[in-house]
């Protein structure tokens, strides 16, 4: 019998264009997606459980562990270190499992140096004056933070061409329909089964 190992998926895209509700979406209906929890260096909440929330490390154990290539993408916000841990995500990928990685292009393209395997999905906005429109309705932002975000949001758009799938999120349950038709189909490529079939055919004749 094949025993398929699981996928490492990456949603990303440009801030605004919708990455954490097409997930929060997704993983409403895919319930065999694993979300990938990240290590992180700040204190833990009152609830928060370690291992299910986040990895809590200290700032010397989180060093260490890139200057061991152990982490798969790592970024510094507010003085706490937060990142995407090698070692569960091939844990998980080895039992069988998905795992399931939003995150900034930044972020990605440090996965995509670390683990080329992964899958990498880019969320595309409608249009520029979509995505405009979604950054300023959020109202937290000032008129110079949103051309900004705008600015490095056209940047990152000309990084599309690093990733395997482009998803335009103009409804989010349209756009949910077609990551979980990604799934599905990189779970039937050939060259996933095929040294699996191999190998069982090796056995079995020799």
């Amino acid at each position: 019998m094949i025993k398929e190992k699981g996928i490492l998926f990456i949603l990303s895209g440009p801030s605004g264009v919708g990455k954490g509700t097409v997930r929060k979406k997704l993983f409403e209906e895919e319930l065999d997606l694993q979300y990938s929890i990240s290590m992180t260096t700040r204190d833990r909440r009152t609830g928060e459980v370690d291992g299910v929330d986040y990895f809590y490390k200290s700032r010397e154990e989180f060093e260490k562990l890139v200057k061991e290539g152990e982490l798969l993408e790592y970024a510094q916000y507010v003085n706490n270190y937060y990142g995407t841990p090698r070692k569960y995500v091939e844990e998980t990928i080895e039992k069988g499992l998905d795992v399931f990685l939003e995150i900034e292009v930044q972020g990605a393209m440090q996965v995509k140096k670390n683990f080329p395997q992964g899958v990498f999905i880019f969320l595309f906005p409608p249009s520029l004056e979509e995505l405009k429109n979604r950054i300023v309705n959020r109202g937290t932002e000032s008129q110079e933070l949103v051309l900004n975000r705008l600015k490095e949001a056209r940047n990152e758009i000309e990084m599309m061409d690093a990733y395997d799938y482009v998803v335009v999120n103009d409804q989010v349950e349209t756009a949910v329909d077609k990551v979980k038709a990604i799934i599905k189909s990189e779970h039937l490529k050939r060259e996933r089964i095929a040294k699996q079939y191999k190998q069982i055919l090796e056995d079995e004749l020799s």
